[in-house]
Parts: structure tokens; C-alpha cells; sequence
């Protein structure tokens, strides 16, 4: 095979490089196909050049004279990420982080390259990967989001089916008390082919609430709640699926589940918990949890007598934010910080850090359960938003598992949190290789596993056991996170190591 002979990304060996070289001093070229916080994220990142093609959002900055960029105002369809009357994550006060980190490429001349596979990270969506993947040539250095089937774990009827499998499997290897492990999902019926299945459970639990959710929509379209086979009829008959759309399925397919009856509450009302992993590996597994995320209020309070009602039900800020009496300033979400805080207050720190400890169990083992699926690509990572809800137990259930989390914010904290995650994401990757590979934390993310689980060695002491880290998992979900500090601190210590 000659030297610039390309082959598919997850055929290549590790001696496959490409003729220009690895990225070393250059400058890291990108691609994004969203216009919101990542574009931001990419946009500031000294060293960065966007490169304009097909499904990229065009430049704003003037390429010739990026100078221009300096001014900081906001225009509509430009650089997306908040579009509030405050968008600088540094604070009031300073300048715009946009054109702040922009500054850095006043030198870079305009781009003149074809930009076909002319870059080293591309941010796409599932809808450009799935019609380009299979035909795709990748360089040893690039790096892309999503991998090939990523919906055997985000589509709702395939995570079920692939969860179920692995726990019948994990039973009949280990036994079926390995196998109460599982048990964070609730009893679910893939519609309509397993109908009549779904309908002796239902006749065998009379007057229990269902909840019917379209297996691939997202933001909390489609979703109702019933309590009667009358509705599902009415639901097959039409009523539920608008058939003006023609991006729906025919027929649609469905998952019906047990409706959690006791969520927990606040304030009489009822949330769940985004919560961010990355995965950079599936062979072997490689899971990065970030110790920041928020939980979603819905914006009435919680009662079984109004199923009807989506704003009692359902906490997607898409559904949310449309409620009569909904106030976009304060919103409905907590930081995870407070959320953790406020249990640790009303129940105690060990009765949380054993609530949080088993979203990590719904975060490894959903994983494991498409680890032999996922075709694995050492080019791809993927970023998951999962949906937790705890019940008045402070048991954990896993909702749902989003590919595409929004990355639009819905104000300036939602705005900061997105930007570090973003930021510290691209860290983990670490294109500029500036790690030593080794690390344990980066920035926000915390490795939670790789080919096993990991263990803190440092960490913060507010969740730790009698102010130790020592001998405990590598987690740390909603605690404090000194994230600019850890950077710092880290990028030091990896310097030192590369010199000596």
C-alpha cells in the first residue's frame, strides 16, 4: 500500500499517517455543522481554523482580517450559544469570550483549501454520518463526532431491547441476583410489535399509568399517558400521530412503559437529571463523566389526577417553556451542585452518594450492553446527554439516552456550564497534544472507566468519605468543580513529565 493510499477509517492500522503529517505546531482545522455553544467553543480555541464546506456553517469572521471580529455584538444567526443580553462566560466586565480568544488568529491567512477531508475535527450531525460514513476514507489524526450506529443505545426501543439482552445474559452467567443490577429501567413493550404482549401485562396491572413515547423523537414530542387500552386504540387510530409528517415511520414505532407514579419532588414538583458522559472508545471502553449537569423542573406542580397535562409530566425544557405561566428569566433548572446539595442536606451524604453512585451503574452498563454493537472507531467519540429520574426512594431510572444533548442555552449559567463542557471535551481529545494520556481528571470530566472501573487518587474531598479519596470510584457528579484551576494545574504537571 503506498504512502498516500487512504483506507477506511476503522480499517486503518496505526502505521496508516497522512501525507501532510500528524497535526503537531500547525493549526487544527475544523468543521462544525451546528451554529450554537460548540461553534462558539470551536470558533475561540487558539490555534483553531474553521474550514467552510458542504453542511459547515459559513464563517462569520472576516478570514482576511479577522480583526473584524473584535466587536462583540451579538447578530442574529451568528455565534449561537446564548442569545440573552449577557453572553461572556468570564463574566461582567470583560470582554466578549468569543472575540477575546479570537484574537489569537490575527496571523492565520484566509482559507483557500478544498475543504474535502481537509480537516482534523469535524462536528457533524447523525444525518450527514449516516449518509457519508460508510463511504468515508479517514487520516490516522482525525477525529469526528458520533459513531456509525449510535442509535442502538439512543433510539428508545433499541437501548431497551439491548439492555434486556445483557441482563438475561448477565442472569444466566451470574445469576439472577447480579442480574437485580439492572433493574433502573421500567417494564417496557416495543409498539406494535410486541402489542399483544404489552396488552396481557397491562390487563395483568389494572388502573396503573403508561406512558407511550415515539421510539425516535426527541424533546418530548409525541409522548401521552394513559390508563385505559381505549387510548391506545384511539392512538392506532391516529389520534396521537399527526399524519402530516412526513418524516415519521409508517407505522411509527413506539415504546410503552410503566409511568413512574413517585418521583421525587421539590417544591411539589417534578425533575430529572441531565447528566453529560463521553465515550472515546468503545474496544476497549473508555467513559469520561462530567461533574457538572442540571436537573429540569417541570413548571407545575405534580399530580396523578391531570395525565393529560404535559407540563406536570413531562420536564423537557422544549415543552416547558411553552406553559402559560412560564418565566424564561428564572427558568426551571437546577446546577447538579444544588441538586446534590439539597439531598445531602434532607437525607444525609452517604443515602446520596449511593443515589449517585447507581446513575454510574446506568451509565457503564448501558454501555456494556451495545459494547459488542457499536462498530468501535478509534476517529470517533460520541457525547451523550442521559435522562435520569429518581423516585421518592432516591432510586435512580434511566429515561432515556440522547446522541445530539442541545447545546443552545437557555441563559448565562446554562450558557458557562455548556462552554466548559465543550471546551473541556476538546482537552480530553487533546488534538494538541498536550497530555501525557495518563491523566485521571481533565478539566471537568472525570475518567469513570476504561476496560474497568477507575479509582480517584485525587478528586474533591467534599464527596469523599471522611476527606479521603483514596480506594473509591473515580465519580464525582455534582461536586465542586474548580475546573480552570484543575487546567492549569494539570497542563503544568503534563509539561514537566514531556520535558524530564
Amino acid at each position: 500500500m503506498s504512502k498516500g493510499t487512504k483506507v477506511p477509517g476503522y480499517m486503518q492500522g496505526k502505521g496508516s499517517r497522512n501525507p501532510r503529517g500528524i497535526i503537531g505546531d500547525r493549526e487544527i482545522r475544523y468543521k462544525c455543522s451546528l451554529q450554537n455553544t460548540i461553534l462558539d467553543v470551536l470558533r475561540g480555541r487558539p490555534g483553531w481554523q474553521e474550514v467552510p464546506g458542504q453542511n459547515n456553517i459559513q464563517p462569520n469572521v472576516n478570514q482576511a482580517n479577522p480583526k473584524q471580529a473584535g466587536s462583540g455584538s451579538t447578530t442574529q444567526g451568528t455565534t449561537s450559544g446564548y442569545k440573552g443580553s449577557v453572553r461572556n462566560p468570564q463574566g461582567p466586565g470583560t470582554q466578549s469570550a468569543v472575540p477575546t480568544r479570537l484574537q489569537g488568529f490575527q496571523s492565520i491567512p484566509p482559507i483557500t483549501r478544498n475543504s474535502d477531508g481537509d480537516w482534523d475535527f469535524y462536528w457533524c450531525d447523525r444525518e450527514w454520518l449516516a449518509q457519508n460514513y460508510d463511504t468515508m476514507f479517514l487520516y490516522e489524526h482525525q477525529k469526528i463526532l458520533h459513531f456509525r450506529n449510535h442509535y442502538e443505545l439512543t433510539r428508545k426501543n433499541l437501548m431497551v431491547k439491548n439492555l434486556k439482552r445483557l441482563k438475561k445474559q448477565t442472569e444466566r452467567e451470574l445469576g439472577k441476583a447480579e442480574g437485580q443490577s439492572f433493574e433502573f429501567f421500567p417494564t417496557t413493550y416495543e409498539l406494535p410489535s410486541e402489542y399483544h404482549i404489552f396488552v396481557e401485562e397491562f390487563k395483568k396491572n389494572p388502573g396503573i399509568i403508561w406512558i407511550m413515547k415515539p421510539a425516535a423523537r426527541a424533546q418530548g414530542r409525541g409522548i401521552f399517558l394513559f390508563r385505559r387500552l381505549k387510548d391506545i386504540t384511539d392512538w392506532k387510530k391516529g389520534e396521537y400521530q399527526p399524519l402530516s409528517d412526513p418524516n415519521r415511520e409508517v407505522p411509527e414505532t413506539y415504546v410503552v412503559q410503566r409511568y413512574i407514579e413517585n418521583p421525587y419532588l421539590i417544591g411539589g414538583r417534578k425533575f430529572d437529571v441531565r447528566v453529560y458522559v463521553l465515550v472515546v472508545s468503545y474496544n476497549p471502553l473508555k467513559v469520561w463523566l462530567y461533574r457538572s449537569g442540571f436537573a429540569r423542573f417541570s413548571n407545575t406542580r405534580f399530580s396523578l389526577d391531570s395525565i393529560e397535562d404535559t407540563y406536570v409530566h413531562l420536564t423537557n425544557v422544549a415543552i416547558q417553556k411553552n406553559a402559560p405561566d412560564y418565566d424564561p428569566d428564572k427558568g426551571c433548572k437546577w446546577s447538579t451542585q444544588q441538586l446534590r446539595k439539597y439531598l445531602s442536606a434532607k437525607h444525609g451524604v452517604e443515602a446520596v452518594k449511593k443515589a449517585f453512585k447507581g446513575i454510574d451503574n446506568i451509565i457503564i452498563k448501558s454501555l456494556q450492553s451495545v459494547q459488542k454493537i457499536i462498530i468501535n472507531d478509534k476517529h470517533c467519540f460520541e457525547m451523550y446527554g442521559y435522562d435520569v429520574l429518581f423516585d421518592s426512594d432516591l432510586k435512580p431510572w434511566l429515561i432515556e439516552i440522547n446522541a445530539s444533548p442541545s447545546l443552545t442555552a437557555s441563559g448565562k449559567e446554562d450558557y458557562d456550564l455548556k462552554f466548559g463542557l465543550l471546551n473541556d471535551l476538546l482537552n480530553v481529545l487533546d488534538l494538541e497534544n498536550r497530555l501525557t494520556g495518563k491523566e485521571k481528571r481533565v478539566g471537568g470530566w472525570d475518567l469513570l472507566w476504561e476496560d474497568g472501573p477507575i479509582l480517584a487518587d485525587d478528586g474533591n474531598m467534599e464527596c469523599a468519605p471522611n476527606g479521603t479519596t483514596a480506594s473509591i470510584p473515580n465519580s464525582f457528579l455534582g461536586c465542586h468543580n474548580e475546573r480552570k484551576r484543575q487546567l492549569r494545574e494539570l497542563y503544568t504537571a503534563a509539561q514537566s513529565i514531556k520535558k524530564s
